[in-house]
């Protein structure tokens, strides 16, 4: 039996690190094994519920150095503990608290690493170096993770291994939708996500004979909702009346389970992913559609590149609704190259569904763990 230790944000929290840490806690453990976990929240935030997968037995404040204390005593229980590394998520400068954290840690350490950036700042650079030099290994999820790290950070390419992000497998057969074809956004919602470059290439489809339907599906980012309540969103559905779209823009907010969600990507044609960001090396959404077999039109982010080079879906330019119209029209309309995008998604990601990600991940505890078991 092995206990495993999870520091990362947790639902019910929505964002991808906390779905993420949930699910990867689930694929990593049997019935024999534990799931113990540190919850991080903002000091404000004490109340929410224990998760399905892990157990929650502290809670990191950030800024409160006695739940540093307290969160490390709490892991040092488990035989090996993964850390999820963003920035944003942890309390000091670029998240330095969680080095506070790990230095407290007398057990193997896998840090999973979500944020590459192309260009940081010093002091960025110096705490996600400070926190691979801690770790006992590394995990990034696709080779241009791995690339950057060697041309970018000092870190010892021997303790950095490449996991690929885990997939649920979608229950139940496709099912696009027959009264008229279904472009789908899916995941948090917040500025960066591109999804106002998405209702502009609608614009530009008006004339299909079948005209197109977008589904926004997600909720706002909770800092975002936070610090700037809906004013995203509602500039959305602003836009898409301003290029009289509005009619074929649809938006499903609030938090939806795995089989509320399925139920939209089976019925989606397409999958667009209009993200801004040029900087992106792991994108859970991508991995996902890709491995669902849903053909993916997505802007140049580096994990974008890399995995729809094998035929999977289309590469468009970053804010240019035109290109993503034309990516979308030729999907639809091409049947047999859609079907041939599905086809190399869906076997592609086979490789990707949660127990396998999770056996990967319980290797690499056996081999850095003094008593965790394989």
């Amino acid at each position: 039996m092995a206990t495993y230790g999870f520091l990362s944000s947790l639902p019910p929290t929505e964002c991808g690190l906390a779905t993420f840490a949930d699910a990867l806690a689930g694929a990593m453990t049997t019935p024999a094994d534990t799931a113990i976990g540190v919850r991080v929240v903002d000091a404000a935030k004490f109340d929410l519920p224990t998760t399905a997968n892990i157990s929650v037995v502290a809670t990191l404040v950030n800024g409160d150095s006695a739940s540093v204390a307290a969160a490390a005593t709490a892991l040092n229980a488990a035989d090996v503990v993964v850390v999820q590394h963003e920035y944003g998520i942890y309390g000091g400068s670029d998240g330095a608290e969680v080095l506070d954290l790990m230095a407290g840690l007398h057990v193997p350490i896998i840090a999973v690493l979500h944020t590459l950036l192309d260009q940081p700042l010093p002091h960025q650079k110096q705490v996600l170096e400070a926190v691979m030099r801690r770790a006992d290994v590394s995990v990034v999820m696709s080779q241009a993770g791995l690339d950057r790290i060697r041309d970018i950070y000092d870190a010892d390419a021997s303790r950095i291994v490449l996991v690929p992000h885990g997939v649920t497998p979608l229950t139940g057969p496709r099912e696009p939708n027959e009264d008229a074809p279904i472009v789908l956004t899916w995941g948090i919602i917040g500025p960066g996500k591109g999804i106002e470059w998405g209702i502009r290439a609608m614009a530009h489809l008006s004339d299909m004979p079948t005209r197109p339907t977008y589904r926004i599906v997600g909720s706002t980012h909770p800092k975002v909702l936070a610090h700037a309540g809906e004013a995203y969103r509602t500039g959305l559905i602003e836009s898409a009346s301003q290029f009289g779209v509005d009619d074929a823009v649809e938006f499903h907010g609030g938090y939806r389970d795995r089989e509320a969600l399925f139920r939209h990507v089976r019925a989606a044609s397409v999958v667009l992913l209009p993200y801004d960001s040029t900087d992106q090396v792991t994108s859970g959404v991508l991995t996902e559609a890709v491995a669902h077999g849903i053909p993916v039109v997505a802007t140049a982010f580096p994990h974008a590149v890399e995995l729809l080079a094998n035929g999977a879906g289309i590469v468009v330019p970053h804010r240019d609704p035109e290109a993503m119209a034309r990516a979308v029209r030729w999907i639809l309309t091409h049947p047999d190259d859609a079907l041939e995008m599905s086809r190399i998604g869906a076997a592609w990601g086979t490789q990707t569904h949660w127990p396998a990600i999770g056996a990967r991940y319980r290797a690499i505890a056996s081999k850095i763990g003094t008593r965790a078991v394989a």
